[in-house]
Order: structure tokens, then sequence, then C-alpha cells
């Protein structure tokens, strides 16, 4: 799998022709403005103390997982892909408490895992493995001592990782998939994300749900007639793979 970006400089440039590509120069340029308002927003001291949010999870495992550590390099970087935001533990588990499956033939997948929370939360449910792909190798370290240290009485699944990587590259695997979205990434890299998932699904015809955490992009899954929505509340969506869903039914 290809290396993530080096530097701030080519990140920018790439994001910049990827938008540019996607929505036009003047928009491009108008995002460019945004990220650098957000950044120095998201910069000032009461905004840091707000990025701590839930720490109970973090105390009680003895990890780190929350973005008020994160520096401002990769907060940068973040900006120009998808901000580093923590799950929040109760709605992470009213979400997976929604899918109807056989947890222990399914692959979790999270795509823009950071530090990792969500799949240390993940090995709470018999999933035959969990994956992470992080983009910024600082948040893929972090999360990999994550895993290393973590420890959880209601622990059932030990097979997890985290894979430092681009998404819209990654090779799934030909098991059955829960891909996790937490709004990972911006318009661009997501519409290839799901081309490369649709190249799969045609390639290994295996069951795949999609749970997509804070929606804002949803119009991408929308407007792929493969994709079918089988649940969700306002904070999350839940669709399923059309192609698959007679192999969803075989695997329940």
């Amino acid at each position: 799998m290809p290396q993530p970006f080096p530097n701030l400089g080519t990140s920018f440039l790439q994001w910049f022709h990827d938008e540019t590509d996607h929505s036009g120069i003047a928009a491009a340029l108008y995002k460019s403005m945004a990220v650098l308002w957000q950044f120095l927003r998201e910069s000032m001291p009461d905004r840091r103390r707000q990025r701590y949010g839930d720490v109970d999870f973090d105390w009680d495992h003895r990890v780190d997982t929350t973005s008020a550590s994160v520096g401002w390099r990769d907060r940068v970087l973040g900006l120009l892909h998808s901000p580093y935001q923590p799950t929040d533990p109760s709605l992470f588990h009213e979400m997976v408490g929604k899918l109807e499956i056989d947890f222990g033939k399914f692959v979790f997948v999270d795509i823009g895992s950071g530090k990792g929370r969500a799949l240390l939360m993940a090995t709470d449910y018999p999933f035959r493995k969990v994956i992470g792909i992080e983009l910024l190798p600082e948040l893929h370290r972090i999360a990999e001592a994550n895993i290393g240290k973590y420890r959880s009485d209601s622990q059932r699944c030990f097979a997890i990782e985290s894979v430092c990587g681009d998404a819209r590259e990654f090779v799934f695997p030909p098991e059955p998939l829960v891909l996790y979205l937490f709004n990972p990434l911006p318009e661009a890299r997501l519409d290839a994300l799901l081309a490369n998932l649709e190249h799969s699904l045609v390639e290994k015809h295996q069951p795949v749900v999609v749970l997509y955490h804070n929606p804002l992009l949803e119009q991408l899954l929308i407007s792929r007639k493969w994709l079918t929505k089988i649940g969700g509340e306002h904070q999350y969506s839940i669709y399923m793979a059309e192609t698959s869903s007679k192999c969803v039914e075989r695997v329940k």
C-alpha cells in the first residue's frame, strides 16, 4: 500500500488537486480559506479544552483516544482530510447494536480510525477481525500503542490491527464486512473510496454493511444504486450493498 503523504506541502497540493478536479478551482480556493479559518478557531484555548471530550473511556482503559493531544501539524492534515474526533461510546454501541448479523462471520473495518477508539470498542463484539485504516502516521502509532495496552472484561474479539495507509487504495478483505465511516474523508476522497468498495464487491461478492456516523456526505451513498439504506437515526445511517443482500441473509 502506498505510504501516506509525507508533509504538509505535498498533502495540501494533493488535496487541492482533488478538490479542483471534483468541484472546480473556485470551490477549492473557498474550501482552502475555510480550512485555515477552522484551524485558527480550533487553536483557541477554550476549543482545546472541548477537544478532551469524553475522557472516561481513556481513564477506564488507560489509553489515549481524545483529540486534545493531537499536535498542530496533524490537526492541519486532519482538516485537509477529516478532523480526528473519537466516537462517543454510548452512541457507538447503539449503532452497532442495530446490526442484525452473525458478528463472527464479519470483519469490522474503520476508515479513518485515528487513535483507535472505535477499534477498541468494536472488540466488545465477536467480530472475526477488527481493522483500522489511518492515513496519518502519528495517529496510527498512538492507535497501535492503545491496542497494545487495552484491556477490558467485555472484550470478545482479540484479532485487531491498525493499518497506516490511504483508504482509497485499501484492499478490502474477502470476508463479509461492516464498514464504519465517521465522516472520515472529504467529498472527493469519499467518492474514490466508494468506487474502491464497489470494485471489491464486483470482484469478491462479499456481504457489506456500511455504518455511516455523522453522515454529512450521505448524498454520495444515496447516489450509489448498489447501496440501499436499511436503517439509522439522525446521527447515523445504515446501508447494505444491494448485490450482497442475499449473502447477508445467509450469514445471519
